[in-house]
């Protein structure tokens, strides 16, 4: 929105601007007003560097195997799982690209410019460091400029400090300021003007300006590798080591034992895909893509998968005030009047404060831009009564007084025909004070009032009243005014932001609030949100630290007020410096930096901008502080979930694996060949992970500290829970294997009996591994609807391979005798119950080798 309002003396020869050629030659040397313009990398440049990850790789390589084999469906299946995780993580990346691009389209509003002393329209990306730029209400600045002249100017600068609260500006010489604080003479690209009108002098544009070096210093950040994903492609390189060394060990034994070479090739990459890890990484992609999908029904977009296994170690939780912790919208809470009297804003007003609230919006813009200005608008019309009006709708506006520099305080003259002039001012209270010519005592008592408002977070104002009979005089001074009282703003604090702490506190992590607002209303809404906590350290004090200072005042300090853009930033790397994973919340184009620079970047996507967004790996959709805690619940649950899948598949392996080898080191029959593993992997292996994915959470999910950072997937009790479990299948299908040929069995009987055994012997691990902290008994009771949809596919393809002759035929089974029917559902009962016996050992031996929990800073 822009208007075309003079501003004053913007004509005469001193304010000729730019001519046309000069303004071109500036372009051409110091560039357009955008941010520069990184060369993107193309979508073929990011899918080779997608590729050099060794799990994807793996992947590939495995579909190969299989295509070389002669088993297409296999081969298509692993090669389809990895063209999905390639294409999602094309996709993530291409997303992270558009970050700049977002700042870009911030910077380039549309500007009206004076150029050889004539108003221009033209493109903001074409404004050029010299140009002579006219703004009025609505504006949005184009550049970072020096006031020449201003009338009555405020602009909105949360874009840039995130405070939603308005700041003065005046036409001044100094070029030094910075964004925030009151009577600055600069105005900043990016911002809006929401009062007055003005004449600047472009000082600075694209990467000069203000919100140019933000996007610098968010070009120059990296985003760190995650730990999972590192440990994941550890994990995955050892497994194909061992599994390859292995694979080589059986084809030359095979072949000097048996001397079948071609047989032991055969033997060797049987047992090679036994222990081919390609499972991992198409697991944690499920549960990646099926943990984004789980958050998204909390109403919370998940940019980055990474971040979803992060959630669960977050120790610290950065928070911004405006628009994260509050409502990022001024509302009159208080109603003092100059007695003393009081009271809280209700549904209804008493009698005696509408004299008050009614002059509050005569002292208004009857349009508002500012947020204050509105909040008396909204109040007064709630308070309407039957054939009421707004104040001052039968009046009209005669005159406007606009704030100066030595009186922070404005009038507004109202005629009445025949009635002369009702005058209404607001402003500072020391100012409306100066207006009302107290006296001392009452200046004293005022002031007291004035403090006891301010330490409840309120922003105040005072508010007086003048009628005028004749010719109105030049200065609001000469007027006779009356002083009526107070007015207390707030920006609410958000309801559900106290439970959301509480329950912060109780999963052991820590809350701090970053803001750039004032340090007692930081403090006001701190203790409203329930903070522990009550020493405050502003920017000021802050600059003046040293590192080690910081870091020292981390481990006790909250609150942090008055805060520049690049301090939050710095105050993020200090925390994570001293091991804590740390969350950012923040919704502006301040807050980006640290967004990106945090382990976890959460923005809010209701009034965030387009940067913030990009910047974070976490969107909350309907900018709920609540939704925070339950992202990190349910990122808790994912990792917990993932955990019990990855160990599962673990345990799974060591049968498989030993089933495939025994044959050749005892000179047995060969038991499994290439597709009885691929149908195992391929199919009963990711089938049953949904189960894990879709367990509900343990018990002390939220009562427990956040895990340590460097925590390990596979922790030592962790490993060898999975080889117990492991070792106990293989000692029973081992079992089977050797005994059934005493009972006359076949050698194709005796495969489907060992194949069936393990089926439901990898059944039973699904039961015993659903809960780390409960008994078969409690997990059965628990509701998951994939195991209600696993057990009969399980069920249903087992059956089909062993009752169906061109199955059987395939697989090389034999039908069964009904006896020997029941030793497999028999063998997964008797793991069940060992294993459930065993895991109360296990469940202590964990807790007593558990690390100590991710420090808060």
């Amino acid at each position: 929105m822009t208007h075309s309002a003079p501003a004053p003396n913007d004509t005469g020869a001193d304010l000729q601007g730019l001519t046309q050629t000069e303004a071109q030659a500036r372009l051409a040397s110091e560039g357009f007003n955008e941010l520069p313009r990184t060369k993107r990398r193309s979508p073929l440049r990011i899918i080779l560097d997608v590729l050099r990850e060794p799990m994807l790789a793996l992947l590939l390589a495995g579909g190969v195997v299989y295509l070389s084999l002669g088993s297409r469906e296999e081969a298509l299946i692993l090669l389809a799982f990895a063209c999905l995780s390639v294409g999602i993580t094309v996709v993530q990346e291409a997303r992270t690209e558009r970050v700049l691009e977002a700042l870009r389209d911030l910077t380039s509003p549309r500007a009206l410019v004076i150029r050889g002393g004539e108003r221009q329209r033209i493109a903001g990306c074409e404004v050029a460091r010299g140009d002579l730029i006219v703004l009025a209400e609505g504006d949005r600045v184009p550049a970072d400029a020096r006031l020449l002249d201003a009338t009555d100017l405020s602009a909105d600068e949360s874009l840039l400090t995130g405070e939603a609260v308005p700041v003065r500006k005046i036409a001044g010489t100094a070029t030094d300021a910075r964004p925030g604080g009151e009577d600055q003479p600069m105005v900043f690209s990016g911002t809006l003007i929401v009062r007055g009108s003005a004449l600047a002098l472009v000082t600075a544009t694209g990467p000069a300006s203000e919100i140019g070096r933000i996007g610098t210093s968010l070009g120059k950040l990296e985003i760190e590798t995650p730990h999972l994903q590192r440990q994941m492609r550890k994990l995955v390189i050892v497994f194909a080591a061992i599994g390859a060394a292995v694979s080589v060990a059986v084809v030359v034994l095979y072949g000097i034992l048996r001397g079948g070479w071609l047989e032991g090739v055969l033997a060797g990459i049987a047992v090679g895909m036994s222990m081919l890890p390609e499972e991992f990484p198409m697991v944690l992609a499920v549960f990646m893509a099926m943990g984004a999908w789980r958050i998204s029904k909390v109403r919370v977009l998940t940019r980055r998968a990474s971040a979803i296994e992060t959630l669960g170690a977050a120790s610290v939780l950065c928070t911004d005030k405006t628009g994260t912790l509050t409502e990022n919208r001024m509302t009159i809470a208080e109603l003092r009047l100059a007695d003393g009297s009081k009271t809280k804003i209700g549904p209804t007003l008493p009698e005696a404060f509408r004299e008050l609230a009614a002059a509050g919006v005569m002292a208004s813009a009857q349009n508002p831009f500012d947020p204050m200005e509105k909040a008396f608008h909204a109040l007064a019309k709630a308070d309407l009564r039957d054939g009421e009006t707004l104040p001052g709708a039968a009046r009209i506006l005669t005159r406007s007084y606009a704030l100066s520099p030595d009186l922070l305080a404005m009038s507004q003259a109202w005629e009445a025909p025949g009635k002369g002039w009702q005058i209404a001012a607001k402003g500072a209270p020391e100012a409306i004070a100066d207006l009302c010519k107290l006296d001392e005592a009452s200046r004293a008592t005022l002031k007291e009032h004035v403090d006891q408002m301010a330490r409840s977070g309120l922003r105040v104002l005072g508010v007086a009243e003048a009628a005028h009979p004749g010719p109105l005089p030049p200065s609001q001074r000469d007027f006779r005014f009356r002083f009526l009282g107070l007015v207390g703003l707030a920006d609410p604090l958000r309801t559900s932001v106290p439970a959301a702490v509480a329950e912060c506190r109780s999963a052991g992590i820590r809350v701090i609030m970053i803001t750039g607002d004032y340090p007692a209303t930081a403090q006001a809404i701190a203790t409203q949100a329930g903070l522990q906590g009550t020493s405050v350290i502003p920017g000021p004090d802050l600059a003046a630290m040293s590192d080690a200072d910081l870091a020292t005042a981390l481990k006790d300090v909250t609150i942090f007020a008055r805060i520049m853009p690049e301090q939050k930033l710095r105050i993020v790397t200090a925390l994570k410096a001293a091991g804590a994973v740390v969350a950012m919340t923040g919704d502006g184009v301040n807050d980006a930096p640290s967004l990106k620079a945090a382990n976890i970047g959460i923005a809010m996507g209701g009034r965030g901008t387009d940067v913030a967004r990009e910047a974070a790996s976490i969107v909350l959709l309907d900018d709920d502080f609540g939704s925070i805690v339950t992202t990190i619940r349910l990122g808790r649950r994912i990792y917990d979930n993932l955990r019990k899948a990855m160990s599962f598949i673990l345990a799974v392996h060591v049968p498989i694996a030993g089933l495939a080898l025994m044959p050749l080191l005892f000179g047995m029959p060969i038991l499994f060949g290439p597709v009885h593993i691929a149908f195992l992997e391929m199919v009963i292996d990711p089938v049953c992970s949904l189960v894990f994915e879709a367990e509900t959470e343990e018990a002390d999910t939220m009562t427990r500290k956040p895990r340590p950072k460097a925590e390990p997937l596979f922790s030592t009790p962790t490993i060898i829970w999975s080889l117990v479990q492991g070792v106990l299948v293989l000692g029973v299908t081992a079992t089977i294997f050797v005994v059934a040929p005493v009972y006359g069995q076949s050698t194709d009987q005796v495969r489907s009996l060992t194949f069936a055994a393990l089926i439901f012997c990898i059944v039973a691990l699904i039961l015993v591994d659903r809960s780390r902290s409960s008994s078969i008994l409690t997990a059965i009771i628990r509701p998951n609807r994939a195991l209600a949809f696993v057990l009969p596919i399980v069920g249903t393809l087992l059956g089909v391979t062993m009752f169906w002759q061109p199955a059987r035929d395939l697989f090389g089974f034999a039908a069964l005798e009904p006896a020997f029917l029941a030793v497999p559902p028999l063998a997964g009962l008797a793991v069940l119950l060992a294993l459930e016996v065993l895991k109360p050992l296990w469940r202590l031996a964990q807790r007593r080798s558990a690390p100590a929990s991710a420090p808060a800073a």
